[in-house]
């Protein structure tokens, strides 16, 4: 069952459950949405966009030759047409997500040269291009030597203020201070246990103590000027958080980027592979592999631990935002007991105040607002919590009956007519919950409940189903 709205969007249906779509004339208008959608998702800074009907060889092809096709070199070319679409989006998307990073370090960079310009007095010639060339055209201001005479006097420029220390040479000095810099020769690396995009993961020895070491790819500080930056900021995230159900951290090895090693506790598994199983296969339950799935009582335990520990990230001090958060991101130890882990997408957040960065964190999970590249706040991570709970209670990934790519879902979920499929309406005993994971996923955040109410109400759940059982 896949949740999706009619063509006409309801903007009163604020439950999170979407109605049907009805006839081909709302399935026509859904598609010239998604059109336009994935024109503002998908297209880097700079590209024109054509009209669909001229966007690709194939649509050049003469209407006279086409009457003579039979039907199946008909359909034998139209699907061929959406392959080379599906292409050229993914190319599209991945060449977006490069300017957009490019982007955030030209900020960055910006940002920085705009500081040192109000250190060194001289901010004011920036913002006030006139201003700097009065004078620089004045016949009263030349140079003589190394001396810049003003008016005929010589000038008197503040002294250069020292370069302010780096995102990583800060963290370094705080895990010195606080007793947490690990000397590389004091970790004996074994087994490799996990891969990801950015690092691999070893199993490993440190003073006697079996622990999980984050390898960062030394490529990875290569090829991204902001590396180190991204790698402190997991640190100094990772470092502040003192939670039984928070990813521990032991220490780090602060040498990018040949020994950029973040060093936590050693966990067994993940959720992914606690509920679906070992491997990246997705598929439905019911054609997977025989894993049973686990007691319904043994998956609520899990989301309300998530919840617990989300909730006292969200009410940190600034508060702290994962946008992140998914299943291979929460690891359990040998009791079952989470760890939310994986902070390198953290962000701090004070009051009252809102993120904007493009695209952070994985599409099926991703929240309405960042796909649209709109504000947000914690409310974002609400919404990967309640995609994370209705795959705990169905028990499969979201979107597995849909026949579509990461785009076209990140489409259909940014205009609020797609969410995972809902467990069965007809379980009497599942009404609350379905009701509570509407509400995590609302289309509109300010809905959406904030974990400190969510936790209580599923604590309360759990202890229905735990009666039910017993009884």
């Amino acid at each position: 069952m896949i949740m999706s709205l009619n063509g006409t969007y309801n903007p009163n249906n604020t439950d999170g459950r979407n109605p049907r779509r009805s006839n081909a004339a709302d399935a026509r208008r859904s598609q010239a949405c998604c059109w336009n959608l994935s024109g503002c998702l998908e297209m880097p800074m700079g590209a024109v966009v054509s009209s669909p009907n001229h966007s690709h060889p194939h649509h050049q092809q003469p209407l006279q030759n086409r009457s003579h096709q039979s039907p199946e070199q008909s359909i034998s070319e139209l699907e061929q047409q959406v392959r080379d679409l599906e292409r050229e989006v993914q190319k599209q998307k991945e060449l977006r997500i490069m300017y957009g990073k490019r982007m955030e370090r030209t900020q960055d960079y910006l940002k920085y040269c705009l500081q040192v310009a109000q250190e060194n007095g001289f901010l004011h010639l920036l913002m006030n291009p006139k201003d700097t060339q009065e004078c620089l055209l004045s016949p009263h201001n030349f140079m003589i030597g190394n001396n810049v005479w003003l008016n005929g006097s010589p000038a008197q420029f503040p002294a250069l203020v020292p370069s302010q220390p780096s995102d990583l040479d800060l963290i370094s000095n705080q895990a010195r201070a606080n007793g947490w810099s690990i000397d590389p020769l004091e970790i004996e690396m074994k087994d490799q246990i996990g891969r990801g995009s950015t690092a691999d993961i070893y199993r490993a020895t440190w003073r006697g103590l079996d622990v999980a070491v984050k390898y960062m790819s030394p490529e990875f500080f290569h090829s991204n000027p902001s590396g180190a930056a991204f790698f402190a900021q997991e640190l100094h995230t990772l470092s502040r958080q003192r939670h039984r159900f928070v990813l521990q951290l032991m220490g780090a090895c602060l040498q990018p980027p040949d020994r950029a090693w973040v060093v936590t506790e050693l966990l067994s598994t993940t959720l992914k592979e606690w509920l679906h199983g070992p491997g990246k296969a997705h598929q439905p339950r019911d054609l997977a592999s025989s894993l049973p799935l686990p007691p319904m009582e043994e998956r609520l335990a899990r989301a309300v631990e998530i919840a617990q520990a989300m909730q006292y990230l969200h009410e940190q001090r600034p508060r702290v935002v994962h946008r992140d958060l998914k299943p291979s991101n929460v690891f359990l130890d040998d009791a079952l007991h989470v760890r939310v882990a994986d902070f390198g997408h953290a962000r701090f957040l004070r009051d009252g105040e809102y993120a904007l960065t493009a695209e952070i964190g994985t599409y099926v999970y991703m929240a309405p607002e960042v796909i649209k590249c709109e504000p947000y706040d914690e409310k974002c991570d609400v919404y990967s919590f309640g995609v994370i709970v209705n795959e705990l209670v169905t028990g499969d990934h979201p979107y597995i009956d849909i026949d579509a790519g990461p785009a076209k879902i990140a489409m259909e979920v940014a205009e609020g007519i797609l969410r995972p499929a809902l467990p069965a309406d007809n379980d009497v005993q599942l009404g609350e919950l379905i009701e509570l994971i509407c509400l995590s996923w609302n289309q509109d955040p300010s809905l959406r409940l904030p974990l400190s109410s969510i936790t209580p109400k599923l604590k309360e759940i759990q202890r229905k189903f735990a009666e039910i059982n017993v009884s």
